[in-house]
């Protein structure tokens, strides 16, 4: 354990988790002095009047599990023994008014594109430059203004402000970069001074360098343009880039449940199939072939310790290359269930891990919330449901208590015929329904 400190470390501080919240948190044991959330990482620090207020809290923390909104969030002592100007700045000036702002837009039950965000930064100044991205914070925008004071006027009359009735929330800082470069104009990035930018790259992925990201090339990989597409040249914190393993080893299955179709139906979110076996000597293990070692790497960062069937699996790269082809693998290469076969830059976007709301669509365009929560329910008390239509087609979000029970609804339920159409499943990383979200 690290030296007794007045900084707290917390961290899985989810976009959904607010200042407020971790003052609450924390409030009972003492004064809290300062508070810096590190929404790149989905952590916090927290600075105590004095060493003894941080340690009761830690004490009382060591025994009972803190969770906020639903969320398990874990507390130690920080390295920092006091946090300086420089720890409060690193992920953005904060109160320092620039013409640059970093707007993260959480609750996104809608798609977010330049056009949209121009349409709602544009009437408080002329607006340059935008450029798109997903974190782990959720989804995030730099928007340039040719003037700093149309910056601010930006950010406080849209600070905490929703683009659309319930959802879309704004949460907007000052940038600490001084320039924007964009190369291409398209949905994900404009350069409004420039209109002659073509619209994508020829030949290679994209590389926006100077947002906090390492510009990535991954020559290995034949879907390179969609991964840069989606990550806008830098990646999710955690994932590399750099594996060329393509085969992940699951293992703490539970065998009574487990079948190769419910494994493709999760590992399908992060990549396309090719085969799995389950290992018949050992039928608490599976292999699972993955389309490329980036699409491997996917599924090992974000399922590893998710709770299947009421056991935490375990995912790690295999000492196998390939999966050998015989009469005990089931073979997906040709499924038309493969979800990275179109709008893989979109599903590559949305790769997270598992949450407690899962998204359906393709459902019957008469379909009812009651037909859905009868389709579902088995899997666990469903919280709430809301059924809203995206370009003439009918979509659903479904909260259930549990990350278990999302998780078992959609590897049982993913490809299932609801009404006479076969339905699509995967998580929202929305964490609540806005009763009158649009």
């Amino acid at each position: 354990m690290a030296e007794p400190s007045k900084v707290i470390h917390v961290r899985n501080v989810g976009h959904e988790i607010s200042e407020n919240d971790l003052l609450q948190l924390f409030q009972p044991f003492g004064v809290i002095t300062k508070l810096v959330m590190l929404r790149a990482k989905n952590q916090a620090l927290l600075q105590m009047q004095d060493v003894p207020s941080a340690i009761s809290a830690l004490q009382f923390y060591a025994n009972v599990q803190p969770t906020i909104r639903g969320r398990n969030v874990y507390v130690q002592f920080s390295s920092h023994q006091e946090l300086t100007t420089m720890d409060q700045n690193s992920q953005a000036r904060g109160d320092e008014p620039n013409r640059i702002l970093l707007v993260t837009v959480h609750h996104m039950l809608y798609p977010m594109t330049v056009e949209v965000l121009y349409q709602v930064f544009s009437p408080h100044g002329i607006v340059e430059k935008i450029v798109t991205f997903q974190k782990s914070a959720g989804f995030q925008a730099l928007i340039q203004y040719q003037l700093r004071q149309s910056a601010v006027s930006g950010r406080t009359a849209l600070q905490g402000r929703n683009i659309y009735d319930g959802c879309c929330q704004l949460d907007i800082q000052y940038s600490n970069l001084d320039e924007l470069q964009v190369h291409y104009n398209n949905d994900r990035s404009r350069d409004f001074t420039n209109p002659n930018l073509p619209t994508e790259q020829k030949g290679r992925p994209s590389q926006h360098p100077g947002y906090g990201d390492v510009g990535v090339g991954f020559p290995q990989m034949a879907n390179a343009a969609a991964i840069a597409a989606a990550f806008g040249g830098g990646l999710p914190p955690g994932i590399t880039g750099m594996n060329e393993r393509c085969t992940v080893l699951a293992s703490n299955l539970n065998p009574d449940s487990i079948s190769e179709d419910k494994l493709f139906n999760l590992f399908s979110l992060y990549g396309n199939i090719v085969r799995i076996k389950l290992l018949r000597n050992k039928p608490d293990h599976a292999l699972v072939q993955m389309g490329d070692g980036f699409q491997a790497e996917l599924a090992v960062h974000f399922l590893k310790g998710a709770i299947l069937f009421g056991k935490p699996l375990e995912v790690n790269f295999s000492k196998h290359a390939t999966i050998t082809q015989g009469a005990d693998t089931h073979e997906y290469a040709n499924s038309n269930l493969n979800r990275f076969n179109r709008n893989a830059a979109k599903n590559y976007r949305y790769c997270c891990s598992p949450t407690k709301m899962i998204h359906l669509s393709t459902l019957p365009q008469d379909v009812t919330e009651e037909e859905i929560v009868n389709h579902l329910e088995e899997h666990g008390p469903i919280v709430s449901t809301k059924l809203f239509e995206m370009n003439g087609k009918k979509q659903a979000l479904v909260l259930f208590e549990t990350e278990e029970q999302a998780t078992e609804a959609l590897v049982c339920k993913h490809a299932s015929s609801l009404g006479g159409s076969i339905i699509r499943i995967s998580f929202s990383q929305l964490q609540s329904i806005r009763e009158n979200s649009q």
